[in-house]
């Protein structure tokens, strides 16, 4: 696997788009996003469970105030007490759905700045097979439809990428969505590459940081840990 510096990694990805997939790397420039990032990872401060959630759901507002940017708006006249004041708004055809259990203080932060968005929730976990091997278990799919609708699509860690995928298959039974948005804190580069291949042209990946590699057992390095253990305690 080719190894990029963190340098070469971000004028990688904002060069070149995969099959269409558009790549946005929110800590590309220096903003209090990293402060948020560096006390996620931090393993002294991650021992604050409250604040390891607050601060992915703070990531998730960041995520969706940039991505609000690209959506489509709509000129809506506003009543004030002193008259009236044409506002653009977002149009009403958002979903938010997150991965369980990880993705629920993601899902919190998006759905804070798309508060009347409709909202979807489904399971993915890792069963596994020996002590390096894996398959993706998808158990519990609760969604509106989504033929037509905005989809974000939020999950805290983009490591193999295996588990995205597997969702989004669930997802298809519930409609096409005109346009994917992929909500993640951390991602791998082999995770970007494997989902470049399986989501459609007009997905688009949001994603606080990139780091370079995964170790054996599939989870990204440096990465912060386990995710959903780190937000909600261990699990047997």
């Amino acid at each position: 696997m080719q190894v990029y510096t963190v340098k070469k990694k971000l004028k990688y990805y904002f060069c070149n788009k995969f099959y269409g997939m558009q790549i946005n790397i929110l800590d590309s420039k220096s903003s209090v996003l990293n402060k948020f990032i560096a006390e996620i990872r931090d393993a002294n401060i991650q021992k604050d469970a409250m604040r390891f959630r607050r601060n992915i759901e703070r990531i998730g507002e960041i995520t969706a105030f940039e991505l609000s940017k690209t959506l489509k708006f709509n000129s809506v006249n506003v009543i004030t007490p002193l008259g009236n004041k044409e506002v653009e708004t977002p149009q009403k055809d958002i979903v938010v759905c997150s991965i369980l259990r990880a993705g629920l203080p993601l899902h919190q932060g998006i759905l804070n700045y798309f508060d009347d968005a409709e909202n979807a929730f489904i399971s993915a976990y890792r069963k596994h097979t020996s002590e390096h091997e894996f398959e993706i278990k998808v158990e519990y799919f609760a969604s509106p439809n989504l033929k037509d609708k905005v989809l974000l699509l939020a999950d805290p860690m983009l490591a193999t990428g295996r588990s995205l995928v597997s969702v989004y298959e669930g997802l298809k039974q519930n409609g096409t969505p005109k346009e994917i948005h992929i909500c993640c804190v951390i991602a791998s580069k082999e995770g970007i590459d494997y989902i470049k291949k399986y989501f459609p042209e007009n997905t688009k990946l949001w994603v606080a940081t990139v780091d370079d590699t995964l170790n054996e057992n599939g989870y990204i390095v440096p990465g912060l840990g386990d995710a959903g253990d780190l937000a909600f305690g261990e699990k047997l």
